[in-house]
């Protein structure tokens, strides 16, 4: 022995990962703050005591969008693995002990875009209920519910719901290829979902009054086919601006298509009979929309 006394391991606070993670997520300090409900100063602190507790940088600040560093990459599934864990116990120790089912419906257009964080914190608060997820346009899904096939679902709609319904307001765009030609062609190629999406009748009303001579390219109720198509700029499609996936791109007023209204994606539970995970469920919806979406509803 050496006689040296050997350094004591510190410990990281969980809300300085959980901000750094947020800004990893997110890609700013301001949008960051949105989603922990702090301020950009707030988050820009615990990400700075973080980073001074491991005497590494955590992030390049030298971009307009800053980006995680080596060491940042490094500490990213670590931070991840320690938060849900510590969600987990959390929710196990403070929750009452639900265990079950809780089917929830999503139109599949929007599926991607908002729920994965929102079906991770229900998981961490809930571990032992199972999460059935059924995927379809918004008549289908009011169809099931009305049916109790499934126990609350989101909508995408040309109207907006209640105050507690409503999630966010978000304008339709028309979609196409990067570099594409085909909202050139005449007549327009346009693509659209199944014969029951929420989207295709409002764009055939716009069509129709602008006097746009279009035809049919695309109808699938899966989402591949129709991605394929745009990307093969073989048409265009009405997307939810905030839905459009990154190797598509939003074509502008300069395309000369006519402008399509906003939509609002809302939240629907049951008239009568809710059942108390379904309204955790919802709560848990709600505060993620309020938190990612500040402006919404």
């Amino acid at each position: 022995m050496n006689g040296m006394v050997p350094e004591m391991p510190r410990d990281i606070e969980v809300g300085l990962l959980r901000a750094f993670v947020a800004v990893s997520d997110t890609g700013g300090m301001t949008s960051a703050g949105r989603l922990l409900n702090l301020t950009q100063a707030a988050v820009s602190q615990q990400v700075k005591r973080l980073e001074d507790l491991l005497q590494l940088t955590l992030f390049d600040r030298s971009q307009r969008q800053i980006r995680l560093t080596e060491n940042g990459e490094r500490l990213l599934a670590y931070a991840n693995r320690i938060i849900s864990l510590n969600d987990e116990v959390w929710g196990f120790m403070t929750s009452p002990h639900f265990e079950g089912e809780v089917r929830l419906g999503v139109p599949d257009d929007i599926i991607n875009v908002y729920m994965p964080p929102i079906l991770r914190a229900f998981k961490h608060s809930w571990p032992r209920v199972n999460i059935s997820l059924t995927s379809k346009t918004t008549p289908e899904l009011l169809e099931l519910l009305n049916n109790n096939e499934i126990d609350l679902t989101l909508t995408t709609e040309q109207t907006p719901g209640s105050p507690e319904q409503l999630l966010l307001a978000d304008p339709l765009v028309w979609v196409g290829a990067h570099d594409g030609e085909a909202h050139k062609t005449n007549p327009l190629p346009v693509a659209f979902g199944s014969e029951k999406c929420v989207f295709r009748s409002a764009a055939v009303k716009v069509l129709t009054q602008d006097g746009r001579d279009w035809q049919f390219i695309c109808q699938s109720s899966n989402m591949a086919p129709l991605y394929a198509t745009l990307e093969a700029d073989m048409a265009v499609a009405p997307f939810m601006a905030r839905s459009v996936p990154e190797h598509l791109k939003i074509l502008g007023d300069d395309c000369n298509l006519p402008e399509l209204p906003t939509f609002y994606v809302n939240l629907c539970l049951p008239q009568a009979g809710v059942n108390d995970i379904a309204a955790e469920f919802a709560k848990i919806i709600r505060e993620n929309f309020r938190s990612r979406f500040p402006m919404a509803a």
